[in-house]
């Protein structure tokens, strides 16, 4: 009888989902738990994705005309009081300052003193205080648009807490603009979208929709919300990022007004957008497997590792030499528009032990160097996606690099958009519906379902029956949706599909 094959990453997907998705952080290094409750520590290799995540949004946030700001971490509490519908989203998940300073107790700890005369609000996002900030800056339809963008930290209280996806404190950045017409406005929620749309797909290697939420799964305050959604690899859906046109609810709560071309004083327009560290999740779930984290090639922060191999330190100044030149060949070859980023691994450790170190870590390409090997000028290859190992050329090797990665990188993505497409259907009565979305094993679902695309007409008519299967409705796809029909619970007329899923 066969063994069967081990894996690094114990349990394995299969086997418990969520508890793999656990260990895939841990044995990558990514980041662990804080003494603080449902915080975590980001460490050094998951801070190196998220910055290559931050450096590219950052480029197509100012090509598209967005400057970079920072606004206060602390709002004055009756600034989301302002906005009723904004607060009461909200009120929930705020971290609240009541005092200014601490004093000795007489026990000899160490007590509040010195209460605030207004609790402050640990930001859980900026809407509130960037638009009584913008009140202050538009006078004038001169001064419109405002595009701005603050990379930042968030604090929500979360009951349920999971790494990178659900943290009571999270990095993200928020772009806020102010608009003189809806249109314009609308077109910048449109656009930014877009961007979100764009990075996920070209830069993670991660398919999504694009979509409306529905009025219950919209941003508090918004007048449309406007999601990227992603199918992970059980199957639930992940709301990768957000745009929101919010109308002029906000700029009224903040009285941001304009004297237009006319002499006329108008409230201005505003949106909001943002993606925040849960993208990492994201990419551990798109891609990962039994063996750890699988990254792609374009967000790797060491695209490609080195491996010298040597017995003796007469082995170790021949392998070095070779190491470091083939380092610098293959550094100076690009990727997108980039060069490459290249690691030598020769810390003194075992073999294989240093291998999985980096199978976990989910470096793209591994690239082992010895005396047999530079007796042929070559090097021995292995890619990480599909573990396939082979002797190459130098030459061979160097030239071809890039395409390799850039294979990669497509292969991902196709591999990806495969698992959706394979989980996708449309659904047009309730007991399939029931059926699709109901595991064979209630005490220990498998993974199942997918996306559903149904007709409906009204989600209050469904809340009962979404709320006993724990699915929602994820977006109203824009593309391809121009569909009549009746929805699949009351046969009601409805005038496009949703996407259904349970989510994250």
């Amino acid at each position: 009888m066969a063994k069967a094959p081990k894996n690094a990453i114990s349990p394995t997907r299969s086997e418990d989902y969520p508890e793999w998705y656990q260990q895939v952080i841990k044995a990558a290094d990514l980041a662990e738990a804080s003494p603080v409750r449902g915080c975590m520590v980001i460490k050094p290799w998951g801070y190196a994705l998220w910055e290559n995540m931050q450096r590219a949004l950052d480029d197509k946030f100012k090509a598209t005309g967005h400057q970079n700001a920072y606004f206060p971490l602390f709002i004055p509490m009756s600034y989301l009081e302002k906005e009723a519908e904004h607060v009461e989203g909200f009120a929930k998940e705020c971290a609240v300052v009541t005092h200014h300073r601490l004093e000795p107790d007489p026990e000899g700890g160490l007590r509040p003193a010195g209460p605030l005369e207004e609790p402050l609000i640990v930001r859980p996002t900026s809407e509130t205080i960037i638009g009584a900030t913008y009140a202050k800056w538009v006078q004038s339809y001169r001064d419109l648009p405002i595009k701005i963008n603050q990379w930042a930290n968030v604090v929500r209280w979360e009951l349920r807490t999971r790494m990178f996806l659900r943290t009571a404190e999270f990095l993200w950045q928020e772009g806020h603009t102010v608009h003189a017409t809806s249109e314009e406005a609308m077109e910048e929620t449109q656009q930014m979208v877009d961007v979100y749309a764009d990075f996920a797909e070209r830069w993670m290697a991660m398919p999504v929709i694009r979509g409306y939420k529905t009025p219950a799964e919209r941003f508090p305050g918004a007048v449309e919300t406007l999601s990227i959604e992603a199918m992970m690899q059980d199957r639930k859906a992940l709301q990768a990022g957000t745009s929101h046109f919010l109308g002029q609810n906000f700029s009224k709560a903040q009285e941001i007004q304009f004297q237009d071309q006319d002499g006329n004083l108008q409230h201005a327009w505003t949106t909001s957008w943002g993606v925040s560290t849960r993208l990492v999740g994201a990419l551990i779930m798109t891609h990962s497997d039994d063996d750890g984290l699988v990254l792609p090639p374009r967000l790797a922060p060491a695209q490609i590792v080195i491996l010298p191999i040597y017995r003796d330190d007469e082995q170790r100044t021949e392998v070095m030499a070779y190491v470091d030149s083939l380092k610098q060949e293959l550094a100076a070859q690009t990727m997108a528009g980039q060069t490459l980023r290249v690691e030598v691994d020769d810390r003194d450790i075992r073999g294989g032990e240093k291998k999985w170190y980096h199978v976990k870590r989910g470096v793209p390409i591994r690239i082992e160097v010895g005396p047999k090997d530079i007796a042929k000028n070559a090097a021995f290859v292995t890619r990480r996606d599909t573990g396939k190992s082979q002797g190459m050329d130098r030459a061979e090797l160097v030239a071809s690099i890039a395409d390799m990665l850039c294979d990669m990188q497509k292969g991902l993505y196709d591999r990806a958009l495969k698992l959706r497409e394979d989980n996708t259907c449309q659904i047009d009565n309730e007991a399939d519906f029931r059926a699709y979305f109901t595991p064979k094993n209630a005490d220990n679902p498998e993974p199942h379902g997918g996306f559903a695309h149904c007709h409906f007409a009204d989600e209050q008519d469904l809340e009962a029956l979404l709320k006993e299967l724990k699915v929602t409705i994820r977006c109203i796809p824009q593309e391809n949706n121009d569909e009549p029909g009746k929805c699949f619970l009351t046969g009601k007329p409805a005038k496009h599909r949703g996407v259904f899923a349970k989510a994250y």
